[in-house]
């Protein structure tokens, strides 16, 4: 009885491995270094699991908080995945010695053949201080992005 019982857990746990796949993007010119991935379920609306990534802004002069930004699963604030498009919306706020910034990464692709992505990046860089209540205009850069996705 406990080996078909083993044999049955094992079975089904091997089924969920294969209702699973990835997508990834990443992106290096003059302006920005990054690279995002994450795991998707089939099924169930598609969600995304062990988001993770990092972006290194190098075509402007930033903050060392902002320079080198590390994404974690809830920094993937909205994601699209059809077999058309692949989009990605990125945010990530931080907090220094009062000095509220963030980096805001945006990737909106299409579908050169099965399981490529080609496009364009978008990032909106916001810097500001709580004293002087900085909404200033966010600085923005723009560029190429490749993406698969499984």
């Amino acid at each position: 009885m406990r080996t078909i019982f083993c044999v049955t857990t094992l079975l089904l746990s091997a089924g969920s491995a294969f209702a699973t796949g990835g997508i990834w993007c990443s992106a290096e010119d003059a302006a920005v270094k990054f690279q995002v991935e994450a795991g998707v379920t089939r099924g169930m609306g598609g969600p995304t699991f062990n988001f993770r990534g990092d972006l290194e802004i190098l075509g402007r002069t930033v903050g060392d908080d902002l320079r080198k930004t590390v994404f974690e699963d809830s920094n993937l604030t909205q994601y699209w995945l059809d077999g058309k498009e692949l989009r990605l919306l990125v945010y990530r706020e931080h907090e220094v010695a009062n000095t509220y910034s963030s980096v805001e990464l945006t990737i909106v692709t299409k579908s050169s053949e099965e399981g490529t992505y080609d496009g364009r990046y978008s990032l909106a860089i916001y810097e500001g201080t709580a004293d002087t209540g900085g909404d200033g205009m966010p600085a923005a850069l723009t560029g190429k992005v490749s993406c698969g996705a499984e």
